[in-house]
């Protein structure tokens, strides 16, 4: 065995694990199916079911970072857990790259595994999934934030050309890409701010600007927030421009990060975090500062109970539900490959309840919120700048 075999075999024997999710919604832990190598933990055997039963594998590959962030990485993990217990599949392992250079590693080992369901977290592993998914065409994968730019004969186009992205499901059909509406639940987030605020300063902290879905949640919360008060003043910092690891996945320095933004902007009331468990730190920083702070993809004050004496709400993404529902679609033989999305009309977004602010902000603000969410429903709202700005990576100037 060669010593790149070798180290392959150790790491997916110690990265895909049923893994221990805590916080609200969380999946409880799962046992790796039975292919998974010998020093894989062992865990209880889930009871037997009485419901539909499914021979498919159904594996999840994490975007960096921990598999229990409390955010992305868990409630995705989450909904391959509920979409698996629904069609009567083993329980789901993950595996959990250290950086993007593993990407390939964990996809290549499911493959070799024989897992027919490939759950894969995070826009940066599009280019990889687009590579196994046409050199796969019996797996199915299923790619959370994933927006494939392909070129006429389904390869990743690093040009960004995307002559073959149209036919997207013709040429890759056993690729769905689920995306989610952010600008328009940024545009919410921005309302609730704007409410907020005592000092019309308010701010957002992005984890890097080479993330199209975190540039729609700040031009989103932005257009929300002047909807309000066209002269509140938004700030919008980025922790990195190039490092996934600190955007995402360092919580001390995004609570660093966030305290220097607050001392740099005298008066900001208000942080909306956008940054997944570095943005942690981010709410960490706005509690203790005595600021209000808004959460990102999933129900924060639930999944991160530390920072919910200051959570007003947060701007929430279907996770859970999406890859649930994908997983069944698969099962039923009615899926279909392609851009999938998530917006306001299907419920792909929404907002938390506003919990202990409930009545600290003003008394309009939920009724001005639902009617935003009304009219993005009907399809009546702009919630991001025209084409090609919305979404620009790297981002584009955003606030003020």
């Amino acid at each position: 065995m060669t010593k790149r075999s070798s180290r392959l075999a150790l790491l997916f024997g110690a990265a895909v694990v049923a893994a221990a999710c805590t916080g609200g919604a969380s999946p409880s832990p799962s046992a790796p199916p039975a292919s998974a190598p010998a020093s894989a933990p062992a865990s209880v055997e889930p009871a037997p079911s009485t419901g539909p039963t499914s021979t498919l594998k159904i594996g999840v590959q994490t975007d960096v970072g921990t598999i229990n962030d409390k955010n992305f990485n868990q409630y995705s993990y989450a909904g391959a857990v509920k979409g698996a217990e629904a069609i009567g599949a083993a329980p789901p392992p993950a595996f959990v790259p250290k950086d993007a250079s593993e990407y390939p590693i964990g996809l290549q080992s499911y493959v070799d595994n024989g897992y027919n369901i490939i759950v894969v977290n995070g826009f940066n592993a599009v280019p990889d999934v687009t590579k196994f998914a046409k050199a796969n065409p019996d797996i199915w994968f299923v790619g959370v934030d994933h927006s494939a730019c392909i070129d006429a004969e389904g390869n990743n186009d690093p040009t960004f050309a995307c002559a073959g992205s149209a036919n997207w499901p013709t040429l890759l059909p056993n690729y769905i890409g689920l995306n989610y509406q952010e600008d328009q639940v940024g545009y919410l987030a921005g309302i609730v701010a704007a409410k907020a605020t005592k000092s019309n300063v308010v701010g957002a902290v992005g984890g890097i600007t080479l993330c199209g879905p975190c540039v729609r949640y700040m031009q989103g919360y932005v257009l929300g927030a002047k909807s309000v008060n066209p002269d509140i003043t938004v700030k919008i910092a980025w922790v990195t421009t190039s490092d996934f690891t600190k955007a995402f996945a360092d919580q001390a320095l995004g609570k660093t990060f966030a305290q220097q933004m607050i001392t740099q902007n005298p008066g900001i009331d208000v942080l909306f975090q956008v940054a997944g468990l570095t943005g942690n730190g981010v709410i960490d920083a706005a509690c203790e500062a005595g600021i209000g702070a808004i959460g990102v993809d999933v129900d924060q004050y639930l999944s991160y109970p530390d920072g919910g004496a200051c959570l007003m709400t947060s701007a929430t993404k279907s996770l859970e539900f999406s890859v649930s529902e994908s997983i069944k679609a698969i099962a039923a033989g009615t899926a279909k490959g392609g851009f999938s999305l998530w917006d306001a009309k299907v419920d792909g977004v929404g907002y938390a309840p506003f919990y202990e602010w409930e009545t600290k902000l003003p008394a309009d603000t939920k009724a001005t919120v639902d009617a935003a969410f009304a009219e993005m429903k009907a399809g009546n709202l702009t919630t991001c700048p025209a084409a090609p700005e919305c979404g620009k990576t790297p981002a584009p100037p955003i606030g003020d």
